[in-house]
């Protein structure tokens, strides 16, 4: 085991609330408090002048100073920036989720000692660059991730060894094909295993980054809100501390929902007030259509899966949303099974991420037998120009659901003679139209040999690694072959001298 004297940890970094788990002596994960004394973090940032507050009193605050609070880091991860100013500033989302997984680690090392290795959960869903940015999100908070996991593998790894699939001799007592419906507070992941032992080997994955209980929160809203612009003509959603305060007490009520019956959610501004009341059965209709885009993804994942319900042995419900009542209804009635809740869906991926890094560190001799094998969730691809028509296609080198790690190949054919430079785009997506795809980077290749003749040959290698980042290498010519490799150039990444700076100024 390399450097024992220091925790083995995972980190589920979520969109509304992280968790860091730690393998314990007795070599089972458990997860840390923060220094709140509370299991799990709000990923949220308050802004206080020089001063930046994370967790807890952030998320109190979106209520009262929403304009100085920064929620849902993990929805703008591949975008530039995030959607406010603070101070005037805007600010990337690797550093706001930097400041995070910082406050974690500092948290977590009053409890349990020094640490510099993660591995660091992201949605199967997550893309190329998006992975990127969480890798850059970790060196940001001073921590080495030496990992990046999908969610509901995180959360299957967890299960398996919390119901003894993996038994003490490492042997195999079963079997079985499972089903992990991961519904988080703003992403949704769907992914087909098959577990045996301690091997762990992803089928198919499906999901959707932009679907989780924040959308649920904001039907609740914009119910609210509606109600109060029918009774006083003014719409609270244009005052962002109204809004957030709305936003706060939907979410309660979305909570209180899932025990009761009805709920009531008061709406103040100014010299207006309203309290509108909700059932569990309004609820339900106003999301319906929410809960339909979890069922088709679940349905398109089976598919692709080559699997019918009958083949499924187990259904995991994961992420705190999954504890709707109408999504473990929907889950019975599709599977005809009850769910498997035996694990806390808040914990369960911080767990199966903990687990994860002492299989890479050398933990005990029950984890270094642990194999996992995952698949990508997009398709990849290199943007090509058909010779007679002009027409610009996507060429796919790795179609989606193939097993990772992977390498990948595809020659295409210099255009121009003398052609001087090459520019290899890289994109993800199912389509072969490029505009359809969402750019991954490029490589630029400046120094080709001198004097190409037309149609000499251009190999591109694809080496996509299990945690889902991607090198490229670039070979020029027939037998004389010259080689280039490349880190891909991602649009929104941040340069090493931007990570270092912002390492800098969140670590100290």
């Amino acid at each position: 085991m390399s450097e024992p004297d220091q925790p083995i940890v995972g980190i589920d970094l979520g969109t509304t609330f992280s968790v860091l788990a730690h393998i314990t002596n007795a070599g089972v994960p458990a997860t840390v408090n923060n220094s709140e004394g509370e299991l799990l973090t709000p990923s949220a940032l308050l802004f206080e002048g020089d001063q930046v507050v994370v967790g807890k009193e952030a998320a109190k605050a979106l209520s009262t100073e929403a304009s100085r609070v920064a929620d849902h880091p993990k929805r703008f991860m591949g975008s530039k920036v995030y959607q406010k100013k603070f101070g005037g500033r805007r600010f990337p989302p690797e550093a706001l989720q930097g400041w995070i997984l910082n406050k974690l680690k500092n948290d977590a090392e009053s409890s349990i000692g020094q640490f510099e290795k993660a591995v660091v959960t992201v949605p199967a869903y997550f893309d190329e660059v998006r992975r990127k940015a969480t890798q850059d999100a970790g060196f940001i908070a001073g921590l080495n991730v030496i990992d990046i996991i999908n969610e509901p593998t995180a959360a299957a790894i967890a299960f398996g060894f919390n119901e003894g699939w993996i038994n003490e001799t490492g042997r195999a007592d079963q079997s079985s094909r499972v089903l992990v419906y991961d519904l988080g507070g703003g992403t949704f992941d769907v992914t087909v295993m098959d577990v045996k032992g301690k091997e762990f080997r992803a089928v198919a994955t499906d999901g959707d980054i932009r679907l989780g209980g924040l959308d649920w929160d904001m039907r609740l809203v914009n119910h609210v809100a509606e109600a109060f612009v029918k009774e006083h003509g003014v719409d609270p959603r244009e005052d962002e501390d109204t809004r957030g305060r709305l936003l706060v007490d939907c979410n309660a009520a979305k909570e209180t929902l899932t025990v009761r019956d009805r709920a009531s959610i008061n709406c103040l501004q100014g010299s207006y007030a309203i309290r509108v009341e909700v059932t569990r059965k309004e609820f339900e209709d106003m999301t319906l259509d929410l809960l339909d885009r979890t069922d088709f993804t679940v349905r398109q994942t089976l598919k692709a899966a080559g699997s019918a319900w009958t083949d499924i042995d187990r259904v995991l419900l994961v992420g705190g949303s999954s504890r709707m009542p109408a999504v473990r209804s929907m889950i019975e009635a599709l599977s005809g099974r009850e769910p498997d809740t035996s694990l806390s869906p808040d914990q369960a991926v911080a767990h199966g991420a903990a687990i994860r890094s002492a299989i890479i560190q050398g933990g005990s001799e029950d984890f270094k037998a642990t194999r996992i094998k995952n698949v990508n969730s997009h398709s990849l691809g290199v943007v090509a120009t058909e010779i007679d028509t002009k027409i610009r296609r996507v060429v796919h080198l790795i179609p989606r659901n193939t097993p990772l790690p992977v390498v990948a190949r595809q020659v295409f054919k210099i255009h121009k003679k003398n052609q001087e430079s090459l520019l290899v785009k890289i994109v993800e997506g199912e389509s072969e139209n490029p505009d359809d795809c969402s750019t991954v980077g490029r490589c630029s290749i400046w120094d080709l040999p001198e004097e190409l003749p037309v149609g000499t040959p251009i190999e591109v290698r694809f080496a996509y690694k299990e945690n889902g980042r991607l090198k490229i290498k670039v070979k020029i010519g027939g037998d004389d072959q010259r080689a280039f490799r490349y880190e891909v150039e991602r649009p929104n990444s941040l340069t090493q001298e931007q990570l270092d700076s912002w390492r800098e100024y969140i670590c100290g």
